[in-house]
């Protein structure tokens, strides 16, 4: 799960990071009368909350949201009402939401910060080494993205332990890293062990501030704030879980949350039904191996019932960059029978016009094989992973 910026902000906080003042506001005269509030005198930041990196250099669809992009500076109180007003209701598209970009429902209205210095600073898993790591980078422009791209040795890499506390040779590590002043140390301590505990405490798998920002007391400040959470832990977080915000997701996505299935999109042009994150993974590994990709994929889990998964493969079979189906079920809770009856339920309702594949290695499967048999859809069946990917390339090829 993602949070917006003044969220993540306001959770930052109790772990002791500082942020400037800030604000959401909903409409243009309730922007203007939260800029008070949080600066007698200015200047503001406006900030278009949803939930994607590169804000600053987006655009809106609209045009008259004007040429800026979803950050903006004012420095008068009735050009915050103004601005304000250009951005809600419109479309931000930026680099990471795609073209389709994504509706301004509200406006962070924060005081304006004047720092001397600014640097990127995150905390991820290393999937490969199963570490927690800390990442910190002298990004003047805050584009992490092309300093990964192309000068990856200029980002510190940093394993952390599990116990929420960075050691003082770490922190001085980060600070000569940095080329920060000396006053700033106690300050450092203060984000990086803030930072720390908060991934461990939320069970986070994504915390960045791009920038933090120096002051010139030597203070650090989280200008922005970014955290991802992992799902699957938000029953240990009721106060968190209740931060999440849908209006972000695309239909597609809503409806496979409704049935509790995980749904992602991609550019390639086969549709992956699974029963698992690790098969997805590997089905799509598999995919580009052979020169395709996936245009999406849900994951069906375990536990459902056909009135579900009827719903979860409709999402597949109503998506129009999907040229051919690959359903690959392997053990797990959920029954093979279950799986085919929601495959006659969604072509019944939603029609089958493109290659469907299937691989059933579980509960039911004979009978499963049985029922789709009998229903004279046409379904293709393969015994293993890599032949069912193999049939399914060459029936799209076939359909050109």
């Amino acid at each position: 799960m993602n949070i917006h910026e003044y969220q993540a902000k306001n959770v930052l906080k109790h772990f002791g990071i500082s942020v400037p003042n800030g604000k959401i506001a909903y409409t243009p005269k309730e922007a203007s009368a939260v800029a008070v509030e949080v600066s007698s005198h200015g200047p503001w930041v406006l900030k278009a909350q949803i939930q994607s990196g590169a804000r600053q250099s987006g655009f809106f669809l609209e045009k008259s949201a004007g040429v800026a992009g979803g950050i903006r500076l004012v420095k008068n109180r009735r050009a915050v009402a103004s601005e304000t007003e250009k951005m809600l209701g419109n479309t931000l598209v930026t680099i990471q939401t795609g073209p389709k970009g994504k509706v301004v429902n509200k406006i962070y209205v924060e005081a304006f910060q004047k720092v001397k210095k600014s640097f990127y600073l995150g905390l991820t898993i290393d999937r490969i080494t199963s570490e927690l790591v800390l990442l910190a980078a002298n990004v003047p422009d805050g584009n992490i993205i092309e300093k990964a791209i192309n000068n990856p040795d200029e980002i510190l890499h940093l394993s952390l332990n599990t116990l929420g506390t960075t050691s003082q040779q770490q922190i001085q590590h980060i600070m000569k890293f940095l080329k920060l002043p000396k006053r700033t140390l106690p300050h450092l301590e203060q984000l990086v062990n803030g930072l720390h505990k908060a991934f461990l405490g939320l069970d986070a798998t994504m915390i960045e501030i791009n920038p933090v920002g120096v002051t010139s007391s030597g203070e650090l400040l989280a200008l922005d704030a970014k955290i991802s959470l992992d799902d699957n832990a938000l029953f240990r977080h009721p106060d968190i879980a209740t931060l999440r915000d849908d209006s972000d997701l695309d239909e597609r996505k809503l409806q496979a949350r409704r049935y509790k299935f995980t749904y992602h999109d991609f550019s390639g042009s086969v549709g992956c039904i699974v029963n698992g994150d690790g098969l997805a993974l590997s089905t799509m590994d598999l995919l580009k191996e052979k020169g395709s990709g996936a245009a999406c994929f849900i994951n069906v889990k375990g536990g459902v019932d056909k009135d579900k998964i009827a719903n979860g493969i409709k999402i597949i079979m109503t998506n129009p960059r999907v040229e051919g189906i690959l359903l690959n079920i392997l053990g797990g809770f959920v029954r093979c029978n279950l799986i085919a009856d929601g495959i006659i339920a969604a072509a019944a309702e939603a029609g089958l016009n493109v290659p469907m594949v299937i691989r059933f290695e579980g509960t039911n499967k004979d009978m499963a094989h049985e029922i789709l048999n009998n229903s004279h859809l046409p379904v293709i069946w393969a015994d293993t992973q890599e032949e069912a990917v193999d049939k399914l390339l060459k029936e799209m090829e076939a359909a050109v």
